[in-house]
């Protein structure tokens, strides 16, 4: 990632500052395989399984659900998930979570210290795009003329692998979802819908491809670039991957999807 380029305050009315991301929602093609791979290779707890549903995540949180339409397809050159993003707690955290991935013979591709947190990417067998990592404490997060500054530098792996124990059979209590990544189709009404419409901060903005928005001072809870999806498409509705994530605000509200046809439920906080 680049330095920021742009910032934004939002509306008269922003969202709640304590609004964050709940869990996401994916339609897969074979449960059994990707509850497996989620349980064994990423530490999900299996909290609840009926027919079609299964219902992943920590003792604490439901992180994720997959919901099983042996129907649907995978497609390509549409919008939708570009990855969502497992948020641990603490560095050593993220260590085991890598130590977890080598002992299962999992593949990353790639690894990157964005300044305000370190990062693991991988995929899913179903090609859901997903990333691991932990923040840094906010006290160390870098601005310059008021703006947060997020850049990607090469990950210290054996640093971090040199932090990790032994894995653990789960992930940690804590774990949440920290944000989700889209394909968009235009950015500009994206930007609209996210930052004039719900009332997100825009805190970074990369060029005309790439934008992140935030509630509550976060670095961001909703990432949206174009690299791969500009002008393109909603997703058909057999298309395997994200069916919708949850926004957790005090007040929710009837659910929305983006002008790409992202969907998103917003729920009440516990």
């Amino acid at each position: 990632m680049r330095p920021c380029s742009g910032f934004s305050p939002g509306p008269d009315v922003p969202i709640d500052p304590g609004a964050r991301i709940g869990a996401v929602h994916l339609k897969v093609a074979d449960l059994d395989r990707l509850a497996a791979f989620y349980q064994a290779c990423l530490g999900l707890e299996l909290r609840a399984r009926e027919t079609t549903t299964a219902r992943l995540g920590t003792e604490s949180a439901e992180l994720l659900v997959l919901h099983e339409d042996r129907a649907a397809r995978r497609v390509t050159g549409t919008t939708g998930l570009y990855h969502f993003a497992i948020l641990v707690p603490s560095r050593p955290d993220l260590a085991r979570a890598l130590k977890r991935l080598v002992d299962t013979s999992t593949r990353l591709q790639g690894a990157a210290d964005h300044g305000v947190s370190e990062a693991l990417y991988l995929a899913d067998p179903e090609g859901n795009g997903i990333e691991i990592y932990r923040d840094r404490p906010r006290v160390e997060w870098l601005f310059v003329a008021g703006r947060l500054q997020m850049t990607t530098e090469p990950l210290d792996v054996q640093g971090l692998i040199a932090e990790a124990d032994a894995a653990g059979e789960w992930m940690a209590a804590g774990t949440t979802i920290g944000h989700v990544h889209l394909c968009v189709s235009d950015l500009a009404a994206t930007e609209q819908f996210y930052a004039e419409t719900l009332g997100f901060d825009l805190t970074q903005r990369f060029g005309q491809s790439a934008a992140f928005f935030s509630a509550g001072g976060y670095h961001h809870h909703i990432g949206a670039n174009i690299w791969t999806s500009a002008g393109a498409p909603a997703p058909p509705p057999d298309a395997l991957g994200l069916d919708h994530f949850e926004i957790v605000v005090s007040v929710p509200m009837s659910p929305l999807k983006d002008p790409s046809g992202n969907a998103m439920r917003f729920v009440a906080r516990a």
